[in-house]
């Protein structure tokens, strides 16, 4: 069941809050309205909401990115860890 109390708490947390206008700016410079079934994706990881970093893909093809860096392959959050090459 859904503690909609907790949910209320974390959505007003500072951290939650800037990552929200962050998210909503990029839409904003996209011209994506509300009902607009894409997302801002970004090009660049960690490159910022400039004009130049985003553009507007579809959800499912935004999302499946998810923790994807370098070596580590997967799509679940935070990416799946490749085992460590050994070195002599």
């Amino acid at each position: 069941m859904r503690d909609y109390k907790r949910e209320a708490k974390l959505a007003s947390k500072p951290k939650i809050v800037k990552k929200r206008t962050q998210a909503n700016a990029a839409r904003s410079k996209l011209g994506l309205k509300v009902g607009d079934p894409r997302d801002a994706g970004h090009i660049k990881r960690g490159g910022g909401n400039g004009s130049k970093n985003l553009k507007a893909q579809s959800k499912s093809s935004n999302r499946s990115h998810g923790g994807k860096v370098g070596n580590k392959a997967g799509k679940a959050a935070g990416g799946r860890k490749s085992k460590p090459s050994k070195k002599y």
